[in-house]
């Protein structure tokens, strides 16, 4: 299953990535998020394996993210007209995904934020789960996406409005 999903957000490029690169600041857009700590490797960094934990409901998933690609590796001074790509790879039980983030600039004040996800599954569960509810990846990729304007934009916390 593939799909791309993209959002344009009213900040500088250059800012967008660096919020997006701080690992201080994944729980306040990153919904669900429980634990993102690198295994190996500095966090954001190409070659980079970290445990995450995300939270969905009463489930809980485990998997393993590790950076394939991340360009420019210096997120200050980005020439423009350069476009940012930001690429990881997640494995977890029944599902190997890759994630292609592209970061534009669409004017001095706003970035188009591109993000293209492939996934495969593995064992019956998960299959069944990607046949029955191929939407559902794709409205979280997108929820993600408004959750992380709304954070860069507004300074809004997904924490703060869950129940």
């Amino acid at each position: 299953m593939k799909y791309t999903v993209s959002i344009e957000i009213a900040l500088p490029r250059e800012r967008v990535v660096q919020l997006l690169a701080d690992p201080a600041h994944m729980s306040k857009w990153l919904r669900g998020l429980v634990l993102h700590e690198p295994l190996s490797g500095v966090h954001g960094q190409v070659g980079t394996t970290s445990r995450v934990v995300m939270q969905m409901g009463k489930q809980k998933m485990e998997c393993t993210e590790t950076i394939t690609r991340r360009e420019p590796a210096d997120l200050r001074g980005i020439p423009k007209g350069h476009v940012v790509h930001f690429d990881r790879e997640i494995v977890g039980e029944g599902m190997w995904s890759a994630v292609r983030d592209r970061l534009t600039e669409t004017g001095p004040e706003t970035t188009l934020w591109e993000s293209e996800s492939e996934y495969r599954f593995s064992g019956s569960l998960m299959r069944l789960v990607g046949l029955l509810m191929p939407g559902a990846f794709r409205k979280q990729s997108q929820q993600h996406m408004q959750d992380f304007k709304a954070f860069a934009e507004q300074g809004k916390d997904v924490r703060e409005a869950q129940d």
